[in-house]
């Protein structure tokens, strides 16, 4: 039985996931789980330049996944759908699984 996929669709999904990659990216959107930050309380989260911080934003907002709001000099920044946070739980949550799973195999193989 033949199944026929969407090349196109499936894409798309590595390109969105390409974008969780980066460890300063999933904190931008971890801090972004309570509701919208500025940058420069990003910056001061992430400890990094702002240059940085705003290239990461950049970079999320293009791929649709975070959305700023001018407010005077300030931008702040929110997440585009709360489901981008579940989807970072499961994937948590499964690296967490994993993880424990190699530590007890590391137990047994060194006990």
């Amino acid at each position: 039985m033949s199944v026929e996929y969407n090349m196109e669709l499936y894409k798309l999904k590595a390109e969105l996931c390409k974008t969780f990659s980066d460890p300063k990216r999933l904190i931008i959107i971890n801090e972004l789980r309570g509701g919208e930050k500025t940058v420069g309380e990003l910056v001061e989260t992430l400890r990094i330049p702002q240059a940085v911080v705003s290239r990461h934003l950049a970079l999320l907002r293009n791929k649709g996944v975070v959305m700023p709001r001018r407010e005077g000099a300030n931008a702040y920044y929110s997440l585009v759908d709360p489901k981008i946070v579940e989807a970072c739980d499961i994937v948590h949550q499964v690296l967490m699984n994993h993880l424990g799973k190699n530590r007890e195999l590391a137990e047994r193989l060194t006990a």
